[in-house]
């Protein structure tokens, strides 16, 4: 099971694997209690919003589900019931946003690669702490937003409810591949919230 087309590997388009071949699950009948199961099985959270027709691009291959009729306590996607058979195609692919996926944005800038750095995370936006806040943490963020390498950081207060704090070893496809923490006061504490001017 993968999520595919999102912005992350916790939001995206259901696929499954069958018979060495990637397809897709139609979104007839698809819902929150199918979507939790998906989310859980991938380590992803529960769900926080459902998607359908496509919203995440149509894929590719067989479509492998309809009519998906999970209670939500499933473990896996093909543990509920489904018919084989469909009236579909792609452009009715389902898909998810499970609450452990991440997004970031620099607001507050004169355009999109520069400002005060912020994540959204668990259904909120959220600052981020500059307490483990380096040159490679800044690098990885404006790679992932296609701003290119950081210039310099920048300072701001937090005035939002929710704190992250990460902690890149390496470079990373995106900051949710490092450590991190959520709401830990005490790593956060007396923190400033982290800002960024890519070039």
């Amino acid at each position: 099971l993968r999520l595919a087309g999102g912005r992350s590997r916790c939001e995206g388009r259901v696929e499954l694997e069958e018979a060495g071949a990637w397809g897709t699950v139609c979104d007839d009948n698809w819902d929150l209690a199918d979507a939790d199961v998906v989310c859980r099985q991938l380590q992803c959270g529960r769900a926080v919003r459902i998607y359908g027709g496509a919203a995440f691009g149509r894929g590719s291959g067989p479509i492998l589900r309809d009519e998906v009729g999970c209670e939500g306590h499933e473990e896996r996607l093909v543990d509920c019931p489904a018919t084989p058979e469909h009236d579909c195609s792609h452009k009715e692919d389902a898909g998810v946003v499970c609450s452990e996926h991440q997004e970031w944005r620099l607001s507050g800038g004169q355009d999109g690669c520069a400002g005060r750095v912020e994540v959204f995370f668990r259904g909120t936006w959220s600052t981020v702490c500059d307490s483990t806040w380096y040159e490679l943490e800044a690098r990885v963020l404006c790679r992932t937003l296609g701003c290119g390498e950081p210039l310099r950081q920048l300072s701001f207060g937090h005035t939002l409810p929710g704190r992250m704090l990460y902690q890149c070893e390496s470079q990373q496809p995106s900051l949710a591949h490092c450590r991190w923490t959520y709401n830990k006061s005490a790593p956060c504490h007396q923190s400033q919230a982290v800002g960024v001017v890519c070039n």
